[in-house]
This record gives structure tokens, sequence and C-alpha cells, in this order.
């Protein structure tokens, strides 16, 4: 199972030196992949509750970097490893400035890019940038097809209940081919299925592993009968740690839990099959230097046991 971590890209590390400390350092321990969050705007009274225990947004959301500027930076700054948004909102941009910002990235990174999509939980930031809330599945259905218009076409053309493109030529392509892998954040029914159509993988939140195998079931299903290969989607499984100082009750994991009971949970994570997983801790009150001291017990404890 491949490994990463959240860049502290939001919060009060989301700065460039930390950014470049904690990239390479990443890199240097063995972890495969970091990871940008997305986040426009927070609201002093979010019309939708955050999605959470409590439904608080944290106050670390109100500092938040851009997530493909972060991840360009990073890329100038290391050398093997991957660089992969969770989850970036592709719909508060046109497709075809999305295709472009993806391309450039995968090309300037020489093909580390991983591209996670996800649709967001709060209208207030469709609505401040005239992106309509309603209808965000088909609009995310189009965005895939152009992506993969832009990706494989020497010649782009398309028109679509959103978008018309005119026959243009694109001569910048992606350093992987046929383009970057692209995953989807989903938890419905239909949105797992969407996955098996038509993604590389999948991005879920870190839950009970029963849970996450058979969400993946479905997905894999949706592929077989889209008749696409399963064997070639992979999952990302994000863990938002909330690390406790007193061992947490098993129901309560991956919720919340201690640095054992985490990496406990990453190890039977491979186990039970999950591709790659990688570890969040900017919603804790850790330092920079911490969190880092973190990582490199939690890459010795999965990889070594």
């Amino acid at each position: 199972m491949l490994l990463g971590l959240a860049l502290p890209t939001y919060g009060p590390d989301a700065d460039p030196n930390p950014l470049i400390r904690f990239g390479r350092a990443a890199e240097e321990m063995g972890y495969d992949s970091v990871w940008t969050g997305d986040r426009v705007l927070a609201p002093v009274q979010p019309s939708a509750p955050y999605p959470s225990a409590d439904g608080v947004m944290p106050r670390e959301f109100e500092r938040h970097l851009d997530p493909l500027t972060a991840l360009t930076f990073v890329a100038a700054h290391t050398e093997r490893i991957r660089l992969g948004t969770s989850t970036l909102n592709g719909l508060w941009q046109p497709a075809l400035m999305l295709a472009r910002s993806l391309t450039t990235l995968d090309h300037l990174s020489h093909g580390r890019l991983d591209v996670g999509l996800g649709l967001g939980w709060m209208p207030d930031e469709y609505t401040a940038l005239g992106v309509p809330w309603a209808r965000r599945g088909d609009r995310l259905e189009e965005t895939l097809t152009v992506l993969q218009k832009y990706w494989t076409q020497d010649q782009l053309q398309h028109e679509g209940a959103l978008f018309s493109i005119p026959k243009s030529v694109v001569g910048l392509k992606p350093f992987q081919r046929p383009g970057p892998p692209i995953l989807l954040a989903a938890f419905s029914g239909a949105g797992l299925r969407r996955v098996g159509r038509r993604a590389d993988g999948w991005l879920p939140v870190a839950m009970p592993l029963p849970a996450v195998m058979d969400s993946w079931a479905i997905a894999v299903q949706a592929a077989e009968e889209a008749g696409r290969d399963p064997s070639v989607l992979s999952m990302a499984l994000r863990v938002n740690a909330h690390l406790t100082d007193m061992k947490a009750r098993a129901e309560d994991v991956p919720f919340a839990g201690t640095l054992q009971q985490y990496i406990d949970y990453a190890r039977s994570a491979a186990e039970a099959g999950v591709h790659e997983l990688f570890f969040d801790f900017g919603l804790t009150s850790l330092t920079l230097d911490e969190r880092l001291e973190l990582a490199e017990t939690i890459i010795k404890g999965v990889r070594t046991g």
C-alpha cells in the first residue's frame, strides 16, 4: 500500500518555507505522495453544516492556499513524490481552464499529478463563484468529458449542455498519457457508480474498513457493467487524524484514536486491499516539527510493523 501526507496548505503553517520543508521531508522519509485540499470561502454563517460530528467548520480553513498553485510550488522543490488533490472542487471554473491548469502541472512535474475531484459540501462557495449548485453531477460528467478530450485530441472540439468549445489545436499535452489519473470523491450510490464508469479511482474518507470495502464493491461492479477492467481502479483513503492520549474505543477508530491505533488502522487497510492511504494532521494542534516527527513514526510503524 502506498502512503502519503497532506501538505500544510491550510492553517497557520500555510506558508512557503513549511511547504518546502514538509514536501522534501515527506520525500526523504519515503512517502509516496503529498496532497492538497480545496476551500475558497470560510463564511461566518455557512448555509450548510460542515460534515462532521458537531457540524462546525474548522477555523484552520480560514487560511487556505490555492491547491494547484501550492502543488506546483512543491513540485519545483521535490523530485519523486507524487502530487495529489483531495479534493479539488473541479466545478468552480470552466472545464477548459481546469484542463489547462491540470495539464500544466502534470507537464511541469514530469507526470507526478493525481487529480482528485469532488463536488464540495457548501452552497455558499458556488454562489460566490457564480456556479450553479443544482445538477452538480451533470456538470461533473461534462467536465470529465472535456478533460478527456483535451488530453487525447490534437484538435479539441466539444458541444455540450454547459460548454461549447470550437475546434482548436491543443499543443500542450500532459506528461502522463493519456492523462493524469482522475479519482473522484463519492459517497452516494450514483457517485460510486460514476467512479466505476468514468474514473481511474476513488477518494474515500476514512471510516470502518468494512464500510470502505462495501462502497468500493459498488464502484467495481459499475466498472464491470461498463465493460471496464476494474483492476485498473485504485483508491486513496484520506485519514483526518484526531489523536487522543487515551486509547479510543474500537468503534471510534478511525474517527479518533491514539497514534498506535492509527498505525494499526493503516496496516489493516493494507491487508483489506486499500491501494493508498494518506494522513492529514492539519486539524490537530501540532507544530510543524511535531507533525513531521509523527509522520516518521507512522511510516516506520506501518511499513515495518
